[in-house]
């Protein structure tokens, strides 16, 4: 099994602790519509904040590595409610989503060094306004 499907496997099962074990300790979070994170710690924060605001699980998944396994992509579906009204969005009132998405990575000694997700946010928007 790749690291990707691992990480995707644990984002599922609501696993802070098993995706963090998918990353390396510098590993560059680069969010849609963001700043990019780095390392281990911020990105532990960031799913912390996600978990407390969305709760989300991915579907129809295609994962993709190239020949040297140092880059992979992935596209899925987000299938989600909204929890908690996240800080400059509209205000959550348990609205359910559903939006395509796709993630890219750089792989590294069998961990995810860079993760790079995009999804169309004015979709989202239109989906929980």
């Amino acid at each position: 099994m790749t690291v990707i499907r691992r990480y995707f496997d644990a984002f599922n099962a609501g696993d802070t602790a098993a995706m963090l074990d998918c990353v390396t300790e510098d590993v560059a979070h680069h969010v849609n519509e963001g700043q990019v994170r780095s390392g281990k710690a911020l990105f532990a924060e960031f799913c912390a904040h996600m978990s407390r605001c969305y709760r989300e699980e991915l579907t129809d998944m295609e994962i993709f590595v190239n020949e040297a396994g140092t880059r992979g992509a992935a596209e899925f579906i987000v299938n989600g409610t909204y929890l908690e009204t996240d800080a400059g969005l509209p205000e959550a009132r348990g609205q359910s989503y559903r939006l395509p998405g796709g993630s890219f990575f750089d792989l590294r000694d069998g961990r995810i060094a860079r993760v790079t997700t995009y999804y169309n946010l004015a979709d989202w928007i239109r989906q929980v306004s």
